[in-house]
């Protein structure tokens, strides 16, 4: 709220060197607002009585405009990265997942692992148990295991993060 989009009749005024002016009425309050050629702010509209601050508006909110961008601009987007494997990877296989999934892990990314069982693979669970585990215990210099390996339908899911620098 804004100058004559104030409603209430009293306010607590601040002026614009952070000086208590005491309770004025709305009407006291413009008219010192407009003789410091500033605007008068309502900044805490449940206090009784309301307080309000005389400041140049379209300065403060340039200033929480840029506020904003800065701390978008500081956001860490975090991507997940999937890697899928077989129960019955052969080594050399095994070892290029591997290194795509270091890569993603170094660059900051999340790493989702999962295993697709086909046919009657999904009752020898166990093998693709032990080839997640050994990947996240490859990776463990790089990451921490996020979620334990777990069955959702015939696929079997880990999630590696990187770890966190102090």
């Amino acid at each position: 709220m804004v100058n004559n989009g104030i409603r209430a009749r009293e306010l607590r005024l601040i002026d614009q060197n952070g000086e208590q002016l005491g309770v004025k009425t709305k009407v006291e309050a413009l008219g010192i607002a407009e003789k410091a050629n500033l605007d008068l702010v309502l900044v805490a509209p449940n206090a009784k009585p309301p307080v309000a601050r005389i400041m140049d508006y379209g300065k403060y909110r340039f200033e929480q405009q840029k506020k904003e961008k800065e701390a978008r601009k500081n956001q860490k987007v975090i991507v997940m990265k999937e890697v899928r494997l077989s129960p019955t990877i052969d080594e050399h296989d095994f070892n290029t997942k591997l290194r795509n999934a270091r890569k993603f892990l170094s660059k900051g990314d999340k790493v989702k692992c999962s295993i697709r069982f086909k046919g009657r693979a999904i009752t020898h669970k166990e093998i693709g148990q032990k080839v997640l585990d050994r990947f996240a215990d490859e990776c463990k210099d790089l990451s921490t295991v996020e979620q334990k390996a777990k069955m959702d339908g015939r696929s079997m899911f880990l999630v590696l993060a990187p770890l966190q620098e102090k």
